[in-house]
């Protein structure tokens, strides 16, 4: 068996972000176009759209995406992630491996496009009037997320919510994947 250090385990992490954020996009969020070039436009991070062209030899027949690159048969190179709620940091950031309730890898901060967020102090979904760096810093109506997959503070774990009264789930099922 190999010992790593620590700091030699760290910088592999840094070295995996680093080419995922590459692959995937700009550190602000945005997407990287196709071919490094074009441009990208959003509102918040992970929001954006990219347009750009190009060919690759050993391409299948009607499709732009050479055979075995590993991107999705659509096309889509770098999807978009979801953006989950992380209770230490009360902030919400781009989810990009979850299930069993839990995000186990988070990216970039983000905020939901609806801007319903939980509130961890009245424990319930709320709409957020000013959104900073993923926090909400001014909360408005209580309001109902797009997805029923929301963060239960009881176990710190996300379940699917099958009952929501104003803002705060009234009945939990079984545990679903955030972001997902």
């Amino acid at each position: 068996m190999r010992v790593v250090s620590r700091s030699a385990f760290l910088c592999y992490v840094s070295s995996v972000a680093v080419v995922a954020a590459v692959a995937c996009g700009h550190a602000d969020g945005h997407p990287t176009p196709p071919g490094g070039g074009g441009s990208a436009s959003g509102s918040s991070a992970g929001s954006g759209a990219a347009s750009g062209s190009g060919s690759a030899a050993g391409s299948s027949a009607g499709s732009s995406v050479p055979v075995g690159s590993g991107v999705p048969v659509g096309g889509v190179a770098c999807p978009k992630l979801g953006c989950v709620y992380h209770a230490g940091a009360a902030a919400y950031f781009a989810c990009m491996a979850s299930g069993a309730g839990a995000c186990f890898h988070f990216g970039a901060r983000c905020a939901p496009d609806d801007a319903c967020m939980y509130n961890a102090g009245g424990k319930r979904y709320q709409h957020c009037d000013a959104i900073v760096e993923g926090a909400c810093t001014r909360w408005g109506a209580a309001c109902t997320p797009a997805s029923t997959c929301q963060f239960d503070p009881v176990d710190g774990l996300h379940h699917t919510c099958t009952a929501l009264k104003d803002g705060a789930c009234t009945q939990w099922g079984p545990l679903c994947a955030p972001g997902a």
